[in-house]
């Protein structure tokens, strides 16, 4: 049970109870039984969200895009149309591309509100206020394409050197948190389809930290790893 235990907390396993029974059950007699319970691990990046609430996630971004590029505000929704797990508090980021390119990409590393809120927050965000574009513009509407990626609470990797580093990420697995020289920053999962060298990876993590490329080889360098499941408008 404790190897199991290791094992979860490495990957990232949540504990489900899926039953429980005591030999009471069958004897009648509670003074003194025998317990036992049936408990299923599962990774958390298991889809969450069904094909319709994956939509009704879209369309709420596509809402609120409209609506701020348009009307300068976010749209009124009626939460009692949600599904219950809409309201969890979830960490988010909500990425914009236009023909293929990236337009804005912000969100929580952190859960911080609702999901719902998260996601059109995060939308005005990324349309708005991501430095490194200008605002879309009411003319780009039709071409940005919306893709949602709900994280994960990030846990610390640990490691006893660059290499053994390199040795546990997990590429097209891992969002990953790079803290050094105090300073911070993280990729999405996605971005391993554009770097896929776990180095280079790092290289560039660091340099969007504002520190230098092999910055991350410092021996004070925390890292932490989270999973996403990410959906986006031209899914089937």
């Amino acid at each position: 049970m404790l190897t199991l235990l290791h094992l979860a907390r490495l990957k990232g396993w949540k504990a489900t109870l899926l039953d429980y029974r005591n030999s009471g059950d069958t004897s009648a007699r509670k003074d003194s039984v025998v317990g036992y319970a049936a408990i299923a691990f599962c990774s958390p990046s298991l889809q969450a969200f069904s094909r319709e609430e994956r939509g009704q996630l879209l369309g709420l971004a596509r809402r609120s895009l409209s609506e701020v590029i348009t009307n300068a505000r976010l749209p009124e929704v009626k939460t009692n149309a949600f599904p219950q797990k809409f309201a969890e508090i979830k960490g988010c980021f909500v990425t914009l591309t236009e023909h293929g390119r990236l337009r804005g990409c912000i969100g929580h590393i952190l859960p911080q509100e609702e999901l719902y809120k998260a996601v059109m927050d995060n939308t005005l965000n990324a349309a708005e206020r991501d430095p490194r574009f200008n605002p879309v513009q009411p003319d780009e509407l039709n071409h940005i394409q919306i893709e949602i990626s709900v994280l994960t609470v990030p846990e610390r990797l640990p490691f006893s050197s660059p290499a053994d580093l390199l040795a546990k990420l997990e590429p097209h697995r891992d969002g990953v948190v790079l803290k050094v020289d105090g300073r911070t920053a993280t990729y999405l999962p996605q971005v391993w389809e554009q770097i896929s060298d776990k180095v280079q990876f790092l290289d560039a993590l660091a340099e969007k930290a504002g520190a230098a490329p092999g910055d991350w080889r410092a021996p004070d360098t925390q890292v932490y790893v989270y999973r996403v499941e990410s959906f986006k408008e031209s899914d089937p």
